[in-house]
């Protein structure tokens, strides 16, 4: 990943949920923040800007404390807020729309402090979505959420997204969805809408044998291994480009606002 950071000359990381495997962070001052993201990503080329989403693991810990201004003291590349020019990305907390996390959580505990009470939250934050995309005046509109809307894995479809966020980036012209939760590197292009699913979910644990039957005139990319993505984009093109763990080319796409063309 450095590697390829350092080929690319990067100008920021996203992060797509699950920052702190497997039960988040404790508090500010958990050795986990460390040991987990700034002794590993030591590579000069990811020392730019990273800006994440929470993931499901993360809500098994203290929330607030990945929030927190205190990590960005710790170490300036984490944070939470994004701001460009030719594109426009809106990070969107998709934990709480998942039932299965209040209805039956397994044994697992979550943080839903600042959630409840959840449907007003869900509701404010789809009115918040909707509005600011239809403000963006972007070249490019790009979603980020941990979990997957469209996907061919283990977890399968989020119908909860299905029903209440898809409608919302179809009728706002999105151009791509990026997530992870899934553990694998994955390329969907919707049929009807033309929106791009983009799931990197690879980068530590992967899961082998544990793929659904999909479309294949969808299914552009569906690897089963750890790995990462890239994105290069202009006012008219977007390239992305899958790499393997090793930073190995899997697949590569370009996109432009005239026509879709595989590469």
């Amino acid at each position: 990943m450095g590697k390829v950071g350092k080929e690319l000359d990067i100008d920021f990381v996203i992060s797509t949920g699950d920052n702190f495997y497997e039960d988040g962070l404790t508090g500010v001052n958990d050795p986990a923040f460390n040991l987990s993201f700034s002794n590993i990503y030591t590579a000069p080329s990811l020392h730019k800007q990273w800006y994440s989403v929470l993931g499901n693991h993360d809500y098994h810990g203290n929330v607030l404390a990945q929030l927190s201004p205190v990590l960005t003291k710790l170490d300036s590349r984490c944070n939470f807020l994004f701001y460009a020019e030719i594109v426009d990305f809106f990070f969107v907390d998709t934990n709480p729309f998942v039932d299965q996390y209040f209805t039956s959580p397994k044994g697992h505990k979550y943080n839903w402090r600042g959630v409840l009470p959840r449907k007003k939250y869900l509701s404010n934050l789809l009115k918040d979505v909707n509005s600011e995309l239809r403000k963006s005046k972007a070249d490019w509109k790009i979603v980020v959420g941990h979990h997957p809307i469209k996907n061919a894995g283990h977890h399968g479809n989020t119908t909860e997204l299905q029903s209440t966020l898809l409608p919302i980036l179809e009728a706002n012209n999105v151009d791509f969805y990026v997530n992870g939760h899934e553990h694998c590197l994955e390329h969907i292009i919707d049929s009807k809408s033309q929106i791009q699913f983009l799931t990197s979910g690879g980068g530590s644990r992967a899961w082998k044998g544990d793929v659904k039957q999909w479309d294949p005139e969808e299914l552009k990319l569906y690897y089963e291994g750890q790995g990462f993505m890239s994105v290069e984009m202009t006012k008219k093109e977007a390239k992305q480009v899958f790499y393997d763990v090793f930073g190995n080319v899997l697949h590569k796409w370009s996109r432009s606002k005239e026509l879709d063309l595989a590469m």
